[in-house]
């Protein structure tokens, strides 16, 4: 027999002093309830028997407030499902249903204060939530996960809950998922460190704003690739720091024309191995000239090495980190890339002596990671399913960047000035003569999610183009959806 699901209850205050009879009490808290719109349209309540013995009364005032709202419009019933609130209510409440911003006081009075630090964030929503589709930033090829595997581990721990998997965790991550990542970094990306400076993270966007929270104060002036990763901007802006772009040319951060900026800086934040968006690769020079800046004043560098394991055209660049022999790297990493993003799981690397104040910040943000899909990921890790995952998934993206570059080369042919697209799972093309905002809005009336190349820059107006993601489309899908960019670009520019 199928059970039904027990309902929602408003706050009902039975009075026995009152004249008012029981039924009446229960009936206009209801009624209130919905004319209030704390419940709504579909909200099921609950049966009479469970309301009665919540309320310590019996079940005779109940059924006759229940019918009582059942003729007027404010209850049906379901087959299955019980008491509902209607969805057809009366014509009386119209009148006083939300305003169409859903705001629960429409009429609210006087000054509303909010942070300066809030006001320094953008409003928009950010393009990484625009949903799958040709040339989505970031999107993954979600299809192509091993679902089994990761469902049989799932399953696995289900079974194995304990008391201690539910109670609080370390701050810093499970040991057994900071022990496989330490091991990884290590081997892979030549990143020097132990297990105990690892720190499991809310992805790398978190890692950033933990890193902010114990390295910078108010005032303090960080570089920013320019052209950048907006969402970091908008980390920095809520701290009040001051940004300073520094110009990205083929060699990656211009260190020197950062010197010139703001040699006091207090941070640099770089993305060596994959500079988002323009996709090129810091050079050697480069990067011992910015570790020996960083030293000489006492400054901290910021390495989000975000989707590092995909290069097509040669192997993995090892870290920035692991050539920094100062201790003036925070290695930031995800696996939003390389599993899935609403698995939410990044990390740190933080220096030894740093480790207890990143911990101290991290116990005042949320007091550590969730404990059961960090024990998950330990095992998919340990057992190579994650390994054998990245070398699939580096195969099929590599496939599918060339075709890309091949597509946008034969409709668009020097027109277009490619970047990018040797690594990762976005590339990044610039053209001359367009608006890549307008372009980019009228595109998404179409569900093709352009994100303009300008918008990367801090200072206006920056190179027109477009950041293209090729995670989410297959081979054969691409030349299509690169004759669908370049029609929309032809309608914008009409």
């Amino acid at each position: 027999m199928k059970k039904v699901a027990s309902g929602i209850s408003p706050l009902i205050a039975i009075d026995r002093a009152l004249r008012k009879p029981l039924h009446r009490q229960i009936y206009d808290a209801y009624r209130g309830a919905i004319v209030g719109h704390s419940l709504r349209a579909g909200d099921r309540v609950p049966s009479t028997r469970l309301l009665a013995s919540d309320l310590g009364i019996s079940r005779i005032p109940i059924l006759n407030a229940y019918a009582q709202l059942q003729a007027e419009g404010y209850f049906e019933t379901r087959v299955g499902a019980g008491t509902i609130v209607s969805a057809s209510l009366p014509d009386q409440m119209v009148a006083v249903r939300p305003s169409r911003t859903g705001a629960a006081f429409p009429n609210h009075r006087g000054v509303r204060r909010l942070s300066k630090q809030s006001e320094a964030l953008p409003l928009g929503e950010s393009p990484l939530r625009r949903g799958p589709g040709a040339f989505s930033v970031n999107q993954i090829a979600v299809d192509q996960f091993p679902f089994q595997i990761w469902n049989s581990l799932v399953v696995r721990h289900c079974r194995r809950a304990s008391m201690n998997s539910l109670n609080y965790g370390n701050p810093m991550g499970l040991s057994e998922l900071c022990g496989a990542i330490a091991t990884y970094l290590r081997t892979a990306r030549g990143v020097r460190c132990e297990p105990e400076q690892i720190m499991i993270v809310s992805g790398s966007q978190q890692g950033l704003e933990i890193a902010t929270r114990v390295l910078l104060d108010r005032g303090d002036s960080v570089w920013m690739e320019e052209p950048g990763y907006s969402l970091a901007r908008s980390v920095f802006a809520f701290h009040g720091c001051q940004i300073l772009p520094v110009p990205v040319d083929g060699e990656g951060l211009n260190v020197a024309a950062g010197i010139k900026i703001g040699r006091s800086a207090r941070a640099a934040l770089v993305t060596p191995s994959h500079q988002h968006p323009l996709g090129v690769t810091m050079s050697a020079s480069r990067r011992l000239q910015l570790l020996q800046w960083a030293e000489s004043s006492g400054s901290w560098i910021l390495e989000d090495d975000y989707d590092s394991e995909y290069r097509y055209e040669s192997m993995p660049i090892a870290s920035l980190q692991g050539l920094d022999a100062n201790a003036r790297v925070i290695y930031i990493g995800t696996f939003s890339k390389v599993l899935f993003p609403s698995l939410r799981l990044g990390y740190l690397v933080i220096p030894q002596d740093l480790v207890a104040r990143f911990r101290a910040a991290r116990v005042a943000i949320d007091l550590n990671p969730p404990v059961f899909s960090q024990s998950v990921l330990a095992d998919f890790i340990h057992e190579g399913h994650f390994s054998r995952h990245l070398r699939r998934m580096r195969i099929l993206y590599g496939e599918r960047s060339r075709a890309m570059v091949r597509a946008i080369r034969d409709e668009l042919g020097p027109a277009a000035e490619i970047t990018g697209g040797d690594a990762g799972m976005n590339l990044s093309i610039t053209l001359k003569g367009i608006d890549d905002q307008a372009i980019a809005d009228e595109a998404a009336r179409q569900n093709l999610w352009l994100v303009p190349l300008s918008s990367s820059y801090l200072r206006r107006p920056g190179r027109q183009g477009f950041i293209l993601g090729f995670g989410n489309v297959p081979v054969e899908q691409i030349q299509g959806a690169v004759r669908k960019l370049i029609s929309t670009i032809n309608r914008a520019g009409a």
